[in-house]
């Protein structure tokens, strides 16, 4: 064993089982305190509609807290009983929830920069516990933190997990991982790292949207030209990506959290390439790693819009990806306003709406419901997370959703 595998393995601290019964007893008390609503839970009761004057309201049947981000969060406050005198950091955002990451830093859990390892971490010290966000964090994070010998308390999402675990077969077998997501987002950069495989020379590509897709396959039909292709990509690929050399075997995978239909159209335009250009598809691999929750919310939006609704609001974090797909789906079939929360309601004819083109909230006029008023307003809401499951380790939550029932709550009551 070399010198430096031994130091790092000295420095090593073991992980600590942080969900014990009689913690998780508290924990459970302090959720149901900050995310449960009353309101919601007997909306669900009454199958998700709600009558107030003229004004029906339509819940869409899933959303709030999935199991991954239920167990992240359980495990964050946990952390913060357990280890009571101790320094506890916490890389970048737990989950993209502004409402529970302020809890959390309410607590006294300190913010870590996720996208570098900067200065800031050079203040960390053996005795501190930092904890490893429901996204995950780059290979790169969790070395330095094991070389440094801290407490990590580690949340990131099983499913995520998975997809670590394809594109890190993907490296072994010598196959360049195409990641559909976002490479500025926490998962996508934790899973690429993987994608670099155990010695660092695994390759990947992220395409983030079908215009991505539709550059990618006309290269791999020999159409693209090379120059335009690497601008075009700069930043997210492995180093030294050579699109001449390394997109001839490819494996699909993604981030957890994309549109899945979308997901399912680059799968087969990519397919469709190979074929074009192998006259088969054995140089294809594909495994579906869209999170079961995301689908089942966006199912569900889908359902909800069957409804014949006047305007739909989506509640929830700007940057989570989760959400941002909700109000892409509605606003397809419906006057759509995103909304952090229902401060963001100004009056019955202003909102304050976040617009996903421009990256900016801005002051919007609810023509809908001004043009309504008076008469009947179906209005449909939904918000960025799934419903919960039962967590392991502690008392089973109730049948509603958590940690988006009190925005939704204050937009019906706003």
């Amino acid at each position: 064993m070399e010198a430096g595998s031994m130091n790092q393995d000295s420095t090593r601290k073991a992980r600590v089982n942080v969900r014990r019964a009689e913690v998780m007893e508290q924990v459970e008390k302090e959720i149901q305190q900050h995310y449960q609503s009353e309101l919601i839970s007997h909306i669900r009761s009454a199958g998700n509609v709600y009558n107030l004057g003229h004004t029906e309201f339509f819940l869409a049947r899933e959303f709030g807290f999935c199991n991954g981000v239920r167990r992240a969060i359980d495990i964050a406050y946990a952390a913060r009983r357990v280890f009571p005198d101790r320094r506890i950091f916490l890389i970048g955002d737990i989950i993209h929830n502004p409402e529970v990451n302020r809890q959390l830093e309410e607590m006294g859990i300190r913010k870590l920069p996720w996208k570098q390892l900067d200065s800031s971490y050079d203040r960390i010290a053996p005795d501190d516990v930092v904890i490893i966000p429901a996204f995950g964090v780059p290979t790169p994070f969790m070395d330095a933190l094991e070389e440094k010998g801290v407490q990590i308390v580690d949340t990131t999402c099983g499913d995520v997990m998975k997809v670590w675990k394809r594109v890190k077969n993907y490296a072994a077998m010598g196959i360049t991982s195409i990641i559909h997501g976002k490479a500025t987002h926490e998962e996508t950069s934790a899973t690429a790292s993987r994608a670099l495989g155990e010695r660092g020379r695994g390759k990947y590509l992220v395409v983030y949207d079908l215009e991505d897709a539709r550059i990618l396959c006309d290269y791999i039909m020999g159409r693209g030209d090379r120059e335009a292709f690497l601008k075009r990509f700069e930043g997210c690929c492995s180093p030294g990506f050579d699109p001449d050399r390394d997109l001839e075997e490819v494996g699909i995978a993604n981030q957890t959290t994309m549109l899945k239909t979308e997901t399912q159209t680059l799968q087969k335009m990519v397919k469709d390439a190979i074929v074009q250009r192998d006259g088969d598809d054995d140089n294809f691999y594909v495994f579906d790693t869209i999170c079961g929750a995301t689908q089942d919310r966006q199912d569900a939006l889908y359902e909800l819009l069957k409804n014949p609704l006047d305007v739909m609001f989506v509640v929830g974090g700007y940057n989570s990806s989760n959400t941002t797909h909700l109000v892409d789906i509605a606003r397809e079939h419906v006057p759509t306003y995103f909304i952090e929360s229902a401060e963001c309601i100004k009056s019955i004819q202003y909102v304050d709406a976040f617009d996903t083109k421009t990256r900016e909230v801005r002051r919007m006029t609810t023509e809908p419901v001004v043009q309504n008023l008076g008469k009947s307003l179906k209005v449909g809401i939904t918000a960025g997370g799934p419903r919960p499951a039962t967590p392991g380790g502690g008392a089973s939550p109730p049948p509603s959703p958590l940690v988006s029932a009190p925005a939704v709550r204050d937009v019906i009551k706003q």
